[in-house]
């Protein structure tokens, strides 16, 4: 009797609901940084350092999945990785009041949830490009978009469940939201999961270092990353700044309109994939990103800075997405080692790029247009990139 083929929907499901996480663990506790500091008395340095210590521990979740994960086996790691994350979202609710030194529970519980963080965005792209698809490219970049829709979830969300019950219901809200990765942890432990490439076809870590290709795919990852936050992150303050509302107002035309375009482009691309080249695709991105920079950082009315912010947005949806689906294609033996090195690679870029735009800002008087200006040097470089990858594939 012939044994029925397994379905992998539930497996693509699942894996969207794991970006979906992940936009919560990045998301949801910046929306508490002017409560925690009131109600915790915190300083605006130990603030930062809960921010620093999410980016590192998930970039040091990165390098160490390369080497460790296919050893584990995805679906162990991938249960393990939603168990974090419900645990860290239950601690962040819990652990500050529970613990006498409430700081030690938060920075406990960042730990926590940023380990899985880091698994989900190392995980769940080899899993969907494993599935049986007949357009990886589209599959990907769907995928991708799901983070987008995640990070308007949280921020709406939440921001409508503090309007009813109040501020200072936040560990409810952080318990609540831990709902999600708890229930995905079984849905993980059920679906069926298929490896990329067999661990014995996989290229060895050192062959992949050595490969002059890897390294211009981990360049586009860099300035993808960069691209991406060095508008995102000061998103809000630009919106406040260029049309001097409330910091609720800047978070919705800021932040918000960012991540909606950005996951209309990704939704976009799965549509126009196998009809344009990627490769092309990326370039008509690039390009216009860095139009969406100038026009925020040199055009003189509000307005039309607001829309720079957004078509930066939409100019960004394809690169993260784009680079792996080209990764993949151009390195099919790459294994899971390729895409935790890749998002290693991007992670590295999102702390470049705000940083720069900070630092440009600062230099200029604390102008934030300045700052805006110097980071179209990153999309700049990926239509450096982009050329030499398509040199590379002519020879």
């Amino acid at each position: 009797m012939k044994q029925a083929t397994p379905s992998f929907r539930g497996t693509i499901l699942a894996c969207y609901v794991g970006y979906i996480t992940q936009a919560v663990v990045n998301n949801f506790l910046p929306l508490l940084f002017v409560t925690l500091q009131a109600e915790l008395a915190l300083s605006l340095s130990q603030i930062t350092l809960l921010v620093t210590v999410n980016f590192l521990t998930q970039l040091l979740t990165d390098a160490l999945a390369a080497k460790y994960v296919d050893r584990i086996g995805y679906r162990p790691a991938v249960v393990a990785a939603h168990v974090l994350c419900a645990l860290g979202l239950v601690g962040v609710g819990l652990l500050p009041r529970l613990l006498a030194a409430p700081y030690g529970g938060l920075l406990l519980s960042v730990v926590i949830y940023a380990v899985g963080g880091g698994l989900i965005e190392v995980l769940v792209s080899p899993i969907v490009e494993a599935c049986p698809s007949e357009n990886k490219s589209a599959a990907m970049s769907l995928l991708h978009s799901f983070y987008c829709w995640g990070c308007v979830g949280v921020i709406g969300l939440s921001t409508a469940f503090f309007a009813v019950f109040g501020r200072q219901s936040w560990p409810v809200a952080a318990c609540l939201w831990a709902i999600l990765p708890a229930v995905n942890a079984v849905v993980f432990a059920r679906v069926p999961i298929r490896c990329m490439v067999e661990s014995s076809e996989q290229l060895p870590l050192r062959t992949l270092l050595s490969n002059g290709l890897f390294w211009v795919l981990a360049l586009l990852m860099v300035c993808a990353g960069a691209s991406e936050l060095s508008m995102s992150q000061w998103a809000s303050a630009f919106a406040e700044d260029a049309l001097h509302v409330s910091k609720t107002a800047g978070d919705l035309a800021g932040p918000c309109f960012f991540a909606v375009l950005m996951g209309a482009a990704r939704v976009l691309h799965a549509k126009l994939t196998g009809k344009v080249s990627l490769e092309r695709y990326l370039v008509l991105c690039a390009a216009l990103c860095i139009c969406s920079y100038l026009m925020a950082a040199l055009l003189p009315h509000p307005a039309f800075n607001l829309l720079g912010c957004g078509l930066t947005g939409f100019a960004v949806g394809v690169m993260w997405p784009g680079t792996f689906s080209i990764a993949a294609q151009r390195l099919p033996r790459g294994g899971t080692a390729l895409f935790a090195l890749l998002a290693l690679a991007g992670d590295l870029g999102c702390s470049l790029g705000p940083t720069t735009v900070g630092f440009v800002s600062g230099a200029a008087g604390d102008n934030l247009k300045a700052g805006l200006l110097a980071a179209a040097v990153f999309p700049t470089v990926i239509l450096l990139g982009v050329a030499a990858l398509r040199r590379a594939g002519r020879r």
